[in-house]
């Protein structure tokens, strides 16, 4: 998989920025996150907006934990308000939480919960993984469809495709909501055919990642 054959990027703290960021129709960057061991705590990455503009911007929360104070919310909000009065208005906020098949449903009224409290000129999106589309509760992902603007599908781990990625993405067909596929650099991709004519298919997103040490 090639990077340059796509126009929305993921940026991860850590990454170098890449030429590629050039030809960008929108870009999710990392800011900051919420972790497990400490969850009253927003853990800031990217304190200001990069230099970057022409693009829509996203920012993003990695997310280990649900269980936050109002004051993490709260904070995450002001960022996000702090961001869009720098240079390229503000998107949105994407969510990224692995949140396990079974979970959905408590997963969606958090993020009722979330998108009450944000700006509505901020769009909300969340990350996803494959198995939601084979084993998810119809219910549950309906709910989810009713507070975000859209999901991004993982297709890899780490640095790798998942393997037999195809007879998942079969299942994405029935989604109540406009989703994406994240694709990672470099991994082992080729595009099922008919994924264009899915409704609620929106694109691509790619993980960008730092080339191997030499």
């Amino acid at each position: 998989m090639v990077a340059e054959d796509y126009d929305s990027f993921w940026l991860w703290a850590g990454v170098k920025p890449q030429p590629v960021l050039g030809q960008a129709k929108s870009i999710y960057i990392l800011a900051g996150e919420v972790r497990a061991n400490n969850p009253k705590q927003f853990r800031l990455l990217r304190p200001v907006t990069p230099n970057i503009s022409d693009v829509e911007l996203w920012l993003v929360v990695r997310v280990e934990t649900l269980d936050w104070p109002l004051q993490v919310q709260s904070q995450i909000i002001e960022l996000a308000e702090t961001w869009d009065k720098q240079g390229r208005p503000l998107t949105g906020i994407q969510i990224d939480f692995d949140s396990q098949t079974r979970n959905l449903k408590n997963y969606a009224s958090f993020l009722e919960v979330f998108r009450a409290a944000l700006p509505v000129r901020f769009k909300l999106s969340i990350t996803g993984l494959l198995d939601w589309s084979a084993n998810g509760d119809p219910m549950a992902l309906s709910s989810l469809a009713d507070v975000v603007d859209e999901a991004v599908f993982q297709t890899y781990q780490a640095r790798e495709t998942i393997a037999g990625y195809e007879q998942w993405l079969e299942r994405l067909r029935d989604l109540p909501m406009p989703f994406r596929l994240g694709l990672v650099q470099g991994g082992l991709w080729r595009e099922p055919e008919n994924l264009e004519k899915i409704p609620n298919f929106r694109g691509f997103v790619v993980f960008l990642v730092n080339p191997p040490a030499k």
